[in-house]
């Protein structure tokens, strides 16, 4: 993390930071997890626009083509020994990293595998996709890391295929809100990376190369962010809260295989504490750690967490600073309809089924 942007108040004026802070409590909660600080950064980079030269100043979002043809592999090996040549430690560091890209890229292929041969029920245009998880957050604003307690939170994602005003529905903390749209979206957000309907998610592309090409073309740029890992992140948010055609599933995590840096985590967790079979990506920029956590039995998904990898004026190493587990899956014809409860289970309950 750069330690200056951590340490001072950051690039912009007083009354912009003041500004900033007054953006109200209940349009963070409105929105899908990972896009409320993105709308303030968002923000804040407008205005920054017409006051101070570019600085970046630091990003998190909750969460989810290579830039050159090569592989994730090949890249990582080239990357260690250019930055760290010679020596017998340089070597055991590439070779374990080495070793945990071939982890991630067998295990994101088994994932995948499971993902493909799995049954979906189709989400109709009028419907919603229901995510019930439980979650915990940092709160950053005094300067230090203060992670807070587990909540629950219950989201329903609208359909509709054309730009829309409510998104959806948001119930957590005891309040029951509307999802809003897009910061800048006057006439209604349409669907696409921001607001990924079942129908769009299976106008992608099933081929993982030219998916990544296409996120990586599409993803917003966040200040300070790593392009790969805006594009992990931006992977990450679509496996954890979407129904997705089975073969666009089993693209994403396919493709998500070939995004340099990203190495199997062994002992990953989820916000239940959960343990699982985990796929991280370490953001150096920022000297955090994004993990997605899998059930090691049948490979569903679990949840996510995000923590320090180094010491900061946010905190110590291995602070936490968001995590999710998510509980239940599934589709619904209302927003603020609940499906039947889900069996209980460490993995979450979705409207998927393994076929055969």
């Amino acid at each position: 993390m750069n330690d200056t942007t951590a340490s001072s108040p950051g690039p912009y004026p007083a009354e912009v930071r003041e500004l900033a802070l007054l953006l109200p409590p209940p349009a963070e909660r409105d929105l899908p997890p990972g896009r409320h600080l993105h709308h303030k950064d968002v923000l804040m980079r407008r205005v920054d626009h017409d006051t101070t030269p570019a600085t970046p100043s630091r990003r998190r979002l909750l969460r989810p083509a290579v830039l050159a043809p090569v592989t994730a592999l090949a890249l990582a090996g080239a990357l260690a020994v250019s930055l760290h040549p010679g020596g017998h430690g340089a070597a055991r560091e590439t070779a374990h990293g080495a070793a945990g890209t071939r982890r991630a890229t067998v295990l994101l292929g088994r994932i995948s595998d499971v993902a493909l041969a799995t049954d979906a029920v189709p989400v109709g245009d009028s419907q919603f996709v229901y995510v019930r998880s439980e979650v915990r957050g940092a709160d950053e604003t005094s300067g230090k890391a203060v992670t807070g307690p587990l909540t629950e939170r219950e989201v329903w994602f609208s359909q509709v295929p054309g730009p829309v005003r409510r998104l959806g529905l948001i119930r957590q903390d005891g309040a029951t809100e509307p999802i809003n749209p897009e910061l800048g979206d006057t006439h209604g957000t349409a669907a696409g990376l921001d607001r990924p309907t079942y129908r769009w998610l299976a106008s992608l592309p099933t081929d993982p190369g030219a998916l990544l090409r296409y996120l990586y073309a599409r993803t917003p740029a966040a200040y300070g962010l790593e392009r790969d890992q805006a594009v992990f992140d931006q992977i990450g948010d679509l496996i954890s809260e979407q129904v997705m055609p089975p073969a666009n599933a089993a693209a994403l995590y396919r493709a998500a295989a070939r995004i340099p840096g990203v190495t199997a985590a062994p002992r990953a967790t989820d916000a239940l504490g959960r343990h699982g079979v985990g796929i991280a990506r370490d953001d150096s920029a920022h000297g955090e750690r994004s993990e997605w956590v899998f059930d090691a039995r049948d490979l569903s998904f679990l949840g996510s967490r995000t923590y320090l990898t180094e010491d900061s004026t946010l905190g110590r190493a291995g602070t936490l600073l968001s995590s999710d587990a998510v509980q239940q899956r599934a589709v619904v014809d209302r927003a603020g309809e609940r499906p039947a409860p889900a069996r209980p289970s460490a993995a979450p309950s979705t409207t998927a089924r393994p076929r055969g």
